[in-house]
């Protein structure tokens, strides 16, 4: 079980990670267009060629993960990817997080802490 745990860390990371470099590659982007100087500014986003490489990642540690474990033990571990979502748009966007989502971070701790034991 210990070592689900550390894959599921890891990928969960790997997941948060992606989010957060999406978001970074979205700032640098203009106003949404279907045309071709858009999507050639979106190919040269480096964010973006960092979303690529962190959920490539993340999609093929899961692949791993469900190969070697019962689904009903791995999945509810990705959970974990809100948990580190959460303290990245708090350190690194700078945005405030209210109380009430706190609460929700610490249902999802307990239930990962649950479907662990």
């Amino acid at each position: 079980m210990l070592r689900l745990i550390v894959l599921s860390v890891i990928q969960s990371f790997c997941l948060a990670a992606g989010q957060v470099f999406l978001k970074l590659a979205m700032n640098k982007m203009t106003a949404f267009s279907w045309t071709w100087n858009y999507f050639q500014n979106l190919l040269t986003n480096w964010w973006f060629l960092a979303t690529g490489i962190a959920m490539g990642s993340a999609t093929v540690l899961w692949l791993h993960i469900l190969k070697q474990y019962p689904l009903s033990s791995a999945y509810p571990m990705t959970c974990m990817s809100f948990v580190f979502g959460m303290f990245a748009a708090m350190f690194l966007l700078h945005e405030s997080i209210p109380f009430t989502r706190w609460i929700g971070v610490a249902c999802i701790i307990i239930g990962v802490i649950f479907v662990a034991k």
